[in-house]
């Protein structure tokens, strides 16, 4: 009988959680992937509550206002958070959740549901192999990067708070790694 946990993914952007998390969810159906609820207009082919549960500014801050997210941020003029909601339906149907969020946002989640919750930090070998990605990617300009960067510095320092870290130096070992962690805390 495995343990329902709350399994915490987060890393600097270009740290390689997005595939990380990827392969897990092709390895591990079972493990539900935390859905996201944010204020930004739906893209043409994203579905509510498959891609984003989508709310209105107002419905957002009546959620915050009355406990309703484990966690949440703004970013560049939209919110984005976990519904506490649908993190209580998944423990209590006995599901393990997989979540993709920032730092702070693990954090939140440790905070709220203590040693129900694992918290696994990817972090690049270093900076400079950490922005050699982020312009290898071809995705963002120059301010963005430079932003992202500046980002990088306070995400590394709050990892340290997460319960495991990964270096991703080389993805397949990376990934395998934090499958290990995965399946070690859900078999407790």
């Amino acid at each position: 009988m495995s343990t329902p946990t709350l399994l915490v993914i987060a890393s600097p952007s270009g740290g390689g959680k997005t595939s990380i998390i990827k392969a897990l969810r092709q390895r591990h159906p079972e493990i539900e992937f935390s859905v996201s609820a944010t204020t930004r207009s739906m893209r043409p082919g994203e579905t509510d509550g498959k891609d984003y549960f989508f709310l209105t500014k107002e419905q957002f801050e009546e959620r915050i206002a009355s406990g309703g997210l484990v966690e949440y941020e703004q970013l560049y003029g939209n919110y984005y958070g976990t519904l506490k909601s649908e993190t209580d339906r998944a423990l209590n149907a006995g599901a393990s959740m997989l979540f993709d969020i920032d730092v702070r946002g693990g954090l939140s989640i440790k905070k709220m549901y203590g040693p129900r919750s694992v918290l696994i930090f990817i972090a690049p070998p270093g900076i400079d192999v950490l922005e050699t990605r982020l312009r290898n990617r071809g995705t963002e300009d120059e301010a963005t990067v430079r932003r992202r960067m500046e980002r990088a510095a306070m995400e590394m320092e709050l990892g340290r708070q997460f319960d495991y870290t990964v270096v991703n130096d080389d993805l397949a070992k990376a990934i395998d790694d934090v499958d290990r962690i995965i399946m070690n805390h859900m078999s407790q």
